[in-house]
């Protein structure tokens, strides 16, 4: 009984042996417990330290402020400078510019499915073929061969003004545009009865798009043509030539622009439709004669060349090559040429123009057409850059 009863105690000595031990390990876990608690904390506290980093949210604030203003001058169809966007954001911190810029583009994007692009400078047109003075050959003449190089690095090409464009993709709007016999129903349900017959007035298209409430449809119009006959003309158009095209299709220089009515005014003189398309960068409106040697000088539209004795002459504008494009006009006018002998070949073949191969031939139409135009052009049409 005394065996079993010393073998089940444990001893004095062992007693105050396992005691320190156990002491010692429990102050070791408590240690580590409290230096894993002080790490997860000192964590936590750099990642507040991150979040809320005054810097990110300045660069934040001004990426709004930038998205706001580029917004305001795309209404007004201006051209954002970058002088305008140190002035009215950046103020003294001018080197966060490409920082901001990342974080405009972002929300841009994002949100209103468009994008600020920096429109590209007339030595740029230049040196790609597609316009501009020549002042560069000229310049490369003057410096030689030796500092060509110089003339053509791209951070002089830069204009340092953008503009928003869109960055949906063309299949969605097509899509969007097609005509549906449902929404024309739903469309003709809601009309008005008493709706007058105006031809300015709201129009059901049975798309999702409603052009009716989106630019200026006709104004819009006569801008391609414009384009269209300046890049079919070698890229650049004479103003006697142009005012005798525009007459030709029964727009002459005497006469107006319509609108609709969501705009501000019904008509625009037809010369001040001019002024305003040169002044958003669309068409450039360049003299010539006694100034051809040199480099020119844009001017407003006039009557004409005779009043001034000079002569003038239109070309593309920095903003039609970054928002329409060399390539889309030419599609433009190839698929309307196309759909216009598409549709005489089948009132000829009595309809039986079907399928398949209808397709295909309107397809190597369109093709030819392009491939015309290119060569009226005098090279390579260029694409959006």
């Amino acid at each position: 009984m005394n065996r079993a009863g010393t073998r089940q105690r444990p001893s004095g000595a062992s007693q105050a042996q396992s005691q320190p031990r156990a002491t010692q390990r429990t102050q070791r876990n408590r240690a580590e417990e409290t230096e894993g608690e002080e790490e997860e904390d000192g964590d936590a506290s750099m990642d507040d330290d991150e979040e809320n980093d005054p810097r990110d949210d300045d660069l934040v604030r001004k990426s709004n402020q930038l998205v706001r203003l580029a917004l305001f001058a795309e209404h007004k169809r201006n051209p954002l400078r970058r002088e305008e966007i140190s002035k009215k954001v950046l103020g003294s911190n001018t080197r966060a510019f490409n920082q901001v810029l990342q974080l405009a583009q972002a929300t841009l994007q994002k949100t209103f499915g468009m994008e600020l692009v920096e429109l590209r400078s007339r030595t740029e047109l230049g040196r790609d073929g597609t316009g501009g003075d020549d002042d560069l050959e000229e310049a490369r003449k003057a410096v030689g061969v030796k500092k060509k190089g110089a003339l053509t690095t791209p951070a002089a090409a830069g204009s340092k003004s953008y503009i928003l464009r869109s960055v949906l993709n063309p299949t969605i709007i097509d899509e969007a545009a097609q005509v549906s016999e449902k929404i024309l129903e739903e469309e003709a349900l809601e009309e008005d009865d008493n709706d007058d017959d105006d031809e300015r007035g709201v129009r059901s298209y049975g798309s999702l798009i409603s052009w009716s409430h989106t630019d200026q449809i006709g104004s819009l119009g006569i801008l391609y043509i414009i384009l269209a006959l300046i890049l079919v003309s070698g890229r650049v158009l004479s103003d006697a030539e142009l005012r005798a095209h525009l007459k030709k299709l029964r727009q002459p220089m005497s006469g107006s622009v319509k609108f609709d009515v969501h705009a501000t005014h019904k008509s625009v003189s037809m010369e001040a439709y001019m002024n305003t398309i040169i002044r958003q960068g669309f068409v450039e409106r360049v003299a010539v004669g006694d100034a051809k040697k040199g480099k020119g000088k844009r001017v407003r539209a006039t009557q004409g060349d005779d009043d001034s004795g000079a002569t003038y002459e239109w070309r593309w504008g920095n903003r039609a090559h970054s928002e329409v494009g060399e390539k889309a006009i030419a599609e433009f006018v190839a698929e309307f040429m196309v759909g216009e002998q598409e549709a005489e070949d089948e009132e000829e073949d009595g309809g039986r123009a079907r399928g398949r191969r209808r397709q295909d031939r309107a397809q190597n139409k369109v093709e030819k057409m392009a491939a015309g135009i290119e060569r009226a052009a005098g090279g390579n049409l260029s694409d959006l850059k």
